[in-house]
């Protein structure tokens, strides 16, 4: 049983409010230098937007490794065209991928830990493609949730109730003993709150939300009382 002040099970988003990429174009550039390819940053940076924006349109189709493999190899082709470099595709693919980097925001591991000592049951709610379990092993964080749940892998994505319920079923918990939070007002409160669960804004940059909804600006507010 959780402590008084903490939920049962807390369902949480990776990308905004437990990891967060570090800036890529720099290392993009520095990548494609080792390669033989000089281009300016704002270059780097308008092909990754474009990347980004593609890679958000289709991530639901990686699937599984293979799949991952083949939008990776997308992705890599969008970065080339911008670009306009004759590099070949599997080596921006490389120069790409090692630019990509993601860190847990520093007061994450401690608030995830402080819950699951409190009694909560943690699970990750994420529009992601497989290789989030790779993430979450590489920043550390997956030894500290119960249960991680991909929109790629389950095929429904938020705001879809469907995949908070199948985070809940994973937990052992009904809506009523949970909370999710997220940093999207559109995905994660809307979501959240459809499928039947209390939800958290956290605001990380001054984000507003609903009338009605809790605001925190870090994970450390969920334990404050």
């Amino acid at each position: 049983m959780a402590r008084e002040g903490i939920p049962s099970a807390v369902l949480l988003d990776a990308l905004g409010t437990l990891v967060e990429l570090e800036r890529p174009w720099p290392r993009l550039t520095a990548e494609l230098a080792a390669r033989g390819v000089v281009i300016a940053e704002d270059d780097a940076r308008a092909a990754m937007l474009a990347e980004m924006a593609y890679y958000r349109a289709h991530h639901d189709e990686a699937r599984d490794w293979p799949s991952l493999k083949d939008l990776r190899r997308r992705c890599a082709g969008i970065v080339q065209e911008r670009l306009r470099t004759s590099l070949p595709l599997a080596d921006v693919e490389d120069a790409l991928l090692a630019a990509i980097r993601f860190r847990a925001y520093p007061e994450v591991p401690a608030a995830l830990a402080r819950l699951r000592a409190g009694g909560a049951r943690l699970a990750v709610v994420s529009n992601w493609d497989v290789s989030l379990h790779d993430v979450l092993e590489r920043t550390e964080l997956r030894a500290l949730v119960d249960a991680v749940v991909i929109s790629a892998e389950l095929g429904v994505a938020k705001p879809d109730p469907a995949i908070f319920r199948a985070a809940l079923r994973r937990l052992g918990a009904a809506a009523h003993q949970a909370l999710h939070v997220g940093d999207s007002v559109e995905h994660d409160v809307a979501g959240a709150r459809a499928a039947g669960l209390e939800a958290v804004l956290v605001a990380r940059n001054g984000a507003q939300a609903p009338a009605g909804v809790r605001v925190v600006a870090s994970l450390d507010g969920l334990l404050m009382t």
